[in-house]
């Protein structure tokens, strides 16, 4: 849990340099982690384009990962950003969620 928060001091630039590319280097460990806040806040980085190229993809299948865990935003945000997907994408997405969930998070790209 310690990832998430360094990780937020770095998004937020709180008592070092504001640096969203070390913000994801930290939610990636804390998702990897089985964190779900992590996951969330890892799709959110990717939605955005934070520390990171902007990829709905990416952000769909981490938010797809913390839904599976029960959390209600991500489930809200893939909801939304399925609407933006081509169905080719859209199954793509889908795929590598699961891959993910079934490598235990080593198989998320």
């Amino acid at each position: 849990m310690g990832q998430l928060l360094i990780g937020d001091l770095y998004y937020n630039g709180r008592g070092v340099p504001q640096n969203d590319i070390e913000a994801v280097k930290w939610y990636r460990l804390a998702a990897e982690q089985d964190f779900e806040l992590g996951q969330l806040l890892l799709g959110h980085m990717y939605n955005h384009g934070r520390g990171v190229p902007q990829n709905d993809i990416s952000a769909y299948v981490w938010w797809a990962v913390a839904s599976a865990q029960g959390n209600e935003v991500a489930r809200s945000n893939i909801d939304s950003l399925a609407k933006q997907l081509t169905p080719e994408q859209l199954a793509r997405a889908q795929e590598i969620a699961a891959r993910c969930l079934e490598s235990g998070y080593k198989d998320c790209y």
